[in-house]
């Protein structure tokens, strides 16, 4: 069976500016198997070209700018698609920026049909515009719904959920979130994985590190999703939502021999693992979710982690 593969970056491929042990045996099987594989992450702020130096700077090599889908290029192909020739004013760097001048979608700061916001640092003086388009008509529209994301093991920065729920504050308007869990981004990169394999794979798993947004996205995609507990989820948490991932997993070593041999797992016990002996931590919420009525401006979510 052809296994297609999305994978977060995040406490999947690295932490901080650590790969994490077994990725390079990982993607170098993937890489020699020919398994079509692509990397999956809501950070709007680098340009795929970005991330394929970071990771070449990481010791991970025989990656290139294909390998990657963001959540800035995700934001440009679905502007593309539903409203072709309209304009932004965009809150974010370089990697949405490019991503929307790829696709002809010009920056406009006085009349545009969007206010887009993606990761990145602003000023008030941005959001007041952004404000101000609103009012007069402009749709909000975000990258993706974190509030916040790791910048290392005790330390976070605000993402592209806060910087809109600020203005869905001030102005009384929804945005709509892009990015993982949104079905349009596991529908495009679906798309982009075949591309990749030259034809539609007969399975695709989605592995990753956070439940609200990697596992919850595949689970509503119809996908396997494989959690690892290298990156923010711990093992106790996973019995408090509703969906469960397929497996749940150390690292995405354990997947190295599997790669290689083509033999599908045994998920008996990966499914009892994700199904019992959990306890409720209470942790705080990192997204927005859409659990309030579309008339609603919804509250900001706690930050804590």
């Amino acid at each position: 069976m052809k296994t297609g593969y999305l994978i977060d970056m995040d406490g999947v491929i690295y932490r901080e500016n650590h790969l994490i042990p077994g990725v390079p045996e990982f993607i170098q099987a993937l890489i020699a198997t020919g398994a079509p594989f692509l990397f999956l992450t809501n950070n709007s702020a680098p340009t795929p070209e970005d991330l394929a130096v970071r990771l070449k700077h990481l010791g991970m090599h025989g990656l290139y700018a294909r390998h990657f889908y963001t959540s800035a290029m995700n934001t440009a192909d679905f502007l593309c698609e539903t409203d072709p020739g309209c304009t932004a004013f965009v809150i974010g760097e370089g990697g949405l920026l490019t991503a929307l001048h790829e696709r002809k979608i010009a920056n406009d700061a006085i009349e545009p049909r969007y206010v887009v916001v993606g990761e990145g640092s602003t000023t008030m003086d941005r959001l007041t515009k952004a404000h101000e388009c609103i009012e007069r008509g402009a749709r909000l529209l975000a990258t993706n719904p974190d509030n916040w994301c790791p910048v290392s093991s005790t330390k976070t920065r605000p993402g592209a959920g806060a910087t809109a729920a600020f203005l869905e504050a001030s102005t009384g308007r929804r945005a709509y979130y892009l990015g993982k869990p949104n079905g349009y981004m596991f529908h495009r990169a679906r798309r982009k994985l075949a591309e990749l394999a030259l034809g539609e794979p007969e399975q695709v798993v989605m592995i990753g590190d956070t439940m609200e947004t990697d596992i919850r996205g595949a689970f509503e995609a119809g996908m396997q999703s494989y959690l690892v507990l290298s990156g923010s989820t711990q093992f106790e948490d996973v019995g408090d939502y509703v969906y469960q991932p397929t497996r749940v997993l150390r690292t995405v070593a354990e997947l190295t021999d599997e790669v290689h041999t083509g033999k599908p797992p045994d998920l008996r016990g990966d499914r009892a693992a994700a199904s019992s002996g959990f306890r409720s931590s209470k942790a705080g919420l990192r997204h927005q979710t859409d659990i309030l009525a579309l008339h609603k401006p919804r509250p900001r979510p706690a930050m804590t982690k």
